[in-house]
């Protein structure tokens, strides 16, 4: 393959410049051009054989018509056989009518050379009795050809008349020039109808093409506008043709850009947003660091935690970003009893609390194992924020016909009922007790949810506490099969 050359900041791309409308309406009059010759050199060769066929048909079958006359002519007289030629041939011309490019010839040998005998029309008479042109036909060993003559090509056909010791000879002339004249006129008309479609396929063609390149340009237009300030641009879509199937991708192609950058900025956004703090931390504390042993340790310490925190915040956000990416989760069969007993396994190990095991649900489920997992851990280190040491913590499972459903209950403050849609929001905190981390935990939840194609759920009494229950399809939806 051809490498593209580089040369001053450039790529010099190879292939034609020729716009595709030109390129559409220049195939398409090659393909007719070509068609249209074909059809008019056919038409002509079976012009002229029809002639050729009418010409050899007609001079054959004078030339029967004579054998027969010359087999059983008779004087009208005397009744006996003609042994004259002159006689033999005088009588049958004497009763025949050629046609307009047609000449009949009588020929036999004298002493004084060849004598002929014509019927033809007047402007072919002389050339029929010409005795150079009679001589070359006579001694021909043939019985038919061609000759060239002053009106042309002329074919001839002769028959020898044999009849008691008559030494002649038939012959019929034809000047097929003029037949053949007609036919090359049909062929010229033919040419300049086909001309004209010619010219009206170009008109029509360059039309069409227009109306069919007519969205290829408007996404041409659209790609040109867009910025990555700008990705509103959309393409109307009519028809469902393949031009429409093109607008219909590069549409849903901007939907995913818009939606890439969306959460680019937004990461950005928020990195800068959270990570402000932590930075303006730890450089005061560094700023301000002295010589005293005991104040460096101090400062260490507090430093550690903010960057301890600062990757907590960059690893949450990484796992937001990569929420909006089609392969965030990869659902497969897991066995529900044994997730939701490694899921309260691994929480134990959160926190001192007194954690219950509510329930557990029987059969396999199509989940990501992980994301699950994690959706979870984090509902649990949602509930040891808002909770005492010892407090009770329930978790569980159940699996009914449409959905798998985990959940985990405690037994703290509980969340004003005002505040569930924000508490799911990045960065968003509860007015109750126990605020504490990024506020990203439960937006990761809420993440992972929507990625299965469910919902988070919260059930709770201020002051009795909360429910936080992951509601997902045990069915993998249309998009997920068919991505």
């Amino acid at each position: 393959m051809t490498e593209p050359v580089q040369r001053q900041g450039t790529v010099r791309r190879q292939g034609t410049r020729i716009p595709a409308r030109a390129q559409i309406m220049g195939w398409m009059l090659l393909v007719l051009v070509v068609v249209l010759l074909a059809v008019v050199l056919l038409v002509r060769q079976f012009l002229h054989n029809d002639v050729r066929n009418q010409v050899t048909a007609a001079m054959e079958q004078e030339a029967r018509e004579f054998t027969a006359f010359a087999e059983t002519g008779r004087h009208p007289v005397t009744r006996q056989l003609l042994t004259d030629p002159r006689t033999l041939f005088r009588s049958y011309l004497e009763t025949q009518y050629p046609d307009a490019a047609e000449a009949l010839v009588g020929v036999w040998r004298t002493p004084a050379g060849l004598e002929p005998v014509t019927q033809a029309p007047d402007r072919f008479k002389a050339l029929a009795a010409d005795p150079v042109l009679l001589a070359q036909i006579v001694d021909s060993p043939e019985h038919f050809g061609t000759v060239q003559t002053a009106a042309g090509e002329m074919r001839w056909v002769k028959v020898r008349a044999v009849n008691d010791g008559i030494d002649g000879w038939f012959v019929t002339e034809h000047y097929p020039a003029e037949a053949t004249a007609d036919a090359d006129q049909t062929v010229r008309m033919l040419l300049l109808v086909s001309a004209l479609g010619v010219l009206f396929a170009a008109i029509a063609s360059w039309v069409v093409a227009a109306q069919i390149l007519a969205p290829v340009r408007t996404v041409r237009q659209a790609a040109a506008e867009i910025s990555e300030h700008d990705l509103t641009r959309r393409i109307p879509v009519e028809g469902r043709d393949d031009i429409a199937a093109l607008a219909d991708q590069f549409n849903a192609m901007l939907d995913r850009l818009e939606d890439a950058f969306r959460t680019q900025r937004q990461f950005v956004d928020d990195a800068s947003h959270e990570l402000r703090t932590p930075i303006t931390i730890v450089r005061g504390n560094l700023e301000l660091l002295g010589d005293d042993p005991a104040e460096r340790e101090e400062v260490v310490r507090l430093c550690t935690d903010e960057l301890d925190r600062m990757t907590r915040i960059v690893e949450d956000l990484l796992i937001l970003a990569k929420s909006e990416r089609p392969d965030f989760v990869s659902r497969a069969p897991v066995s529900l009893a044994e997730l939701t007993s490694d899921i309260e396994a691994k929480v134990r190990s959160i926190a001192d609390r007194r954690w219950l095991l509510d329930g557990i649900g029987e059969g396999e489920v199509p989940l990501d194992e992980q994301r699950v997992t994690q959706a979870m851990v984090q509902l649990a280190q949602n509930a040891v924020q808002h909770t005492e040491p010892g407090s009770e913590i329930r978790i569980g499972s159940r699996l009914d016909r449409e959905h798998v459903r985990l959940w985990v209950a405690d037994r703290g403050p509980g969340v004003d009922p005002a505040e569930v849609e924000q508490i799911f929001e990045r960065f968003a905190h509860g007015s109750g007790p126990g605020r504490g981390g990024a506020g990203l935990g439960l937006a990761i939840v809420k993440a992972i949810a929507d990625a299965h194609h469910g919902r988070v759920l919260v059930r709770s009494e201020p002051g009795r506490g909360a429910t936080f229950e992951l509601e997902l399809p045990v069915t993998e939806t249309v998009e997920e099969q068919h991505p």
